[in-house]
């Protein structure tokens, strides 16, 4: 298995499992890509769900949410628990113990199932998040972070369609770049 690590960030020590910087990579993919991957591993890409999932499988992990708006403006999102659940239960997020300067908008996910545009797996009756925000995320009804949205290359972008995260910069403006990363807890220097 070939991945992306950090080594810079607060030590290293961190799997990059997305990452969002140009557009060059069409996000809006189905069930199978999000559980497979996609992407390359020095640009664009999403390392997998099943991935994801075998790395939380034996040790508890910490994420970390990266991201960049205009200007080279920047904002992290750091978390203390970290994990995706299997398959059988729809790569279900378990995430909590916030710190950071973006805002915690994670915490609305936590406990939802991952749902893609083939895959409705929201609280929405009426509507599939995933088709209507054009992204692949862990929606509820429907989002506060959507960092699979669609990529606009200007930073405003129509309500809720683009790279969002609410309490940073709000549902009007699509982030320029973000990396969201894990590494085992307790494993910094």
């Amino acid at each position: 298995l070939k991945v992306f690590c950090d080594q810079e960030t607060l030590g290293g020590g961190w799997t990059v499992f997305q990452r969002r910087q140009d557009g060059s990579v069409d996000f809006y993919q189905n069930w199978t890509e999000y559980k497979n991957g996609f992407g390359d591993l020095q640009g664009e890409h999403w390392l997998g769900l099943d991935r994801i999932h075998r790395m939380n499988n034996a040790v508890t992990n910490e994420l970390r949410v990266d991201m960049v708006a205009d200007a080279g403006e920047t904002a992290h999102a750091q978390y203390g628990h970290f994990s995706v659940a299997a398959e059988y239960d729809k790569y279900r997020l378990s995430v909590g113990g916030y710190s950071g300067s973006a805002g915690d908008s994670f915490a609305y996910h936590n406990n939802f199932a991952f749902s893609t545009k083939d895959q409705d797996n929201d609280d929405k009756t009426d509507e599939s998040c995933a088709v209507t925000f054009k992204g692949a995320w862990w929606y509820g009804g429907c989002h506060h972070s959507n960092l699979n949205g669609f990529y606009f290359v200007n930073s405003q972008s129509p309500y809720g369609q683009g790279i969002n995260w609410l309490d940073w910069k709000g549902y009007d403006y699509s982030l320029k770049r973000t990396e969201m990363k894990i590494r085992p807890k307790g494993s910094a220097p």
